[in-house]
């Protein structure tokens, strides 16, 4: 088994042209910048003129999925969460595709329950799972604290999707991404670290 580090020296490359496209926005390119990485996560900025958003993410539990936590500066107190699924067909339209439950769970934490929406852009070669939940807060503490989260999506009656993603470096790609995002909001003194 290789190591972590050859691990990521080989999905650099398509690691870095995934940043670049998992951002939702009419499935416009962001550019991503100042990108870290935290364990299995990373933490970055993504830009489109004077419009930038913060991520952090975790990419290396599944070749074709992104599971992200976003925010915007002036909002940073208002996280989403998100998973992209690469379809390696870019799409003909925007819609929601489907409405569905879906269940969260960091280790044998809280299950957390809620809806999941599968939307597709028009151009974009995925597709986003934006995810519903109550509790959306307390997960996102358990996910900083957490080893594994569990999910499921209920694509229909009998047909769960389940997936499994990796926490290692979580806490910190959280915190940068939120200190970055305060850093960048109106009255804030500058960016750090």
């Amino acid at each position: 088994m290789s190591s972590p580090v050859t691990r990521l020296a080989r999905l650099l490359p398509a690691l870095l042209l995934a940043l670049g496209l998992a951002a939702p926005v009419q499935a416009t390119t962001f550019n991503t910048g100042n990108v870290e990485a935290h364990g299995a996560w990373h933490s970055l900025t993504l830009t489109l003129g004077e419009e930038r958003h913060f991520r952090a993410m975790e990419g290396q539990s599944y070749s074709d999925s992104l599971l992200s936590v976003n925010v915007t500066p002036g909002v940073c107190d208002l996280p989403w969460l998100e998973l992209r699924v690469e379809l390696d067909e870019h799409q003909a339209e925007d819609r929601t595709v489907n409405r569905v439950p879906a269940d969260l769970r960091v280790d044998h934490e809280t299950i957390h329950s809620g809806r999941a929406e599968f939307v597709i852009e028009r151009g974009d070669s995925g597709f986003y799972v934006h995810f519903f939940l109550e509790e959306q807060p307390l997960l996102l503490e358990e996910m900083r604290s957490g080893e594994t989260l569990h999910l499921r999506l209920m694509r229909a009656e009998d047909d769960p999707w389940f997936m499994t993603f990796d926490l290692d470096g979580a806490d910190a790609a959280i915190d940068r991404m939120l200190r970055r995002c305060e850093a960048a909001s109106p009255n804030a003194k500058g960016l750090d670290g």
